[in-house]
């Protein structure tokens, strides 16, 4: 189900990144709750508001900007929390990545440069707070390029390989078929026998998408 007018908690230490993107999010619409400086300051705001549909977090913030966003979604998740949570980064980490992504679903990895375009840092968090995923294209890419020869994405073909990175990229079945001009049925079929060839037990389909993605990072890892 797509949220209307995401209701949206943003934390980045940089003031002229925070502001963009608080800009960038309101003319995408939508309503940005509070624009906060550190990961610390994020529990009691999300103790302050209700309905909040997503957080967007830089991964590196004081104090020791190294991976306190990362860390941040990772308590979320253990506490149980499932909001949707998108990190921006300055680098394209198929690690950092995974590491997100294996924290649990409703989670993105974008690359700052990406958010220069608005649409697509609405559009991913819309994805997110909707409990999708979404990996930037150029970590999909690089994770394409490392899969290795005992990954059990040898079994794709090529077109289920391209159905599978723009996967990762947020996209519904939809919005893949409109990307490589196919029929909506046609991309259903291929992403059913992609899920079956990763060996992907039946399950929720955004949780089978999911796991889908990190099958593919974990490509890059092996």
């Amino acid at each position: 189900m797509t949220v209307a007018r995401p209701r949206v908690l943003l934390a980045d230490d940089a003031v002229l990144i925070r502001e963009g993107v608080a800009q960038l999010l309101r003319a995408g619409g939508c309503e940005v709750l509070a624009s906060l400086e550190d990961a610390d300051e994020v529990p009691s705001a999300l103790a302050s508001f209700d309905d909040i549909d997503a957080l967007v977090l830089d991964i590196r913030m004081p104090p020791t900007h190294t991976d306190e966003g990362l860390v941040l979604l990772e308590r979320l998740r253990a506490d149980g929390a499932q909001i949707g949570v998108l990190l921006l980064s300055m680098y394209a980490s198929p690690s950092l990545a995974l590491r997100a992504l294996s924290a649990g679903g409703a989670t993105g990895y974008l690359l700052k440069d990406r958010i220069r375009d608005g649409g697509t840092l609405v559009d991913a968090v819309r994805t997110v707070s909707r409990g999708g995923t979404v990996v930037d294209p150029e970590v999909v890419a690089l994770m394409l390029e490392a899969s290795t020869a005992t990954s059990r994405l040898d079994a794709l073909s090529s077109r289920e390989r391209e159905v599978l990175s723009l996967m990762a990229e947020g996209r519904s079945n939809v919005g893949i078929a409109k990307q490589l001009h196919l029929a909506v049925k046609t991309v259903d079929s291929h992403v059913d026998h992609l899920l079956t060839k990763l060996h992907l037990e039946a399950s929720t389909d955004e949780h089978r998408r999911v796991l889908a993605v990190l099958e593919l990072l974990r490509a890059r890892e092996a």
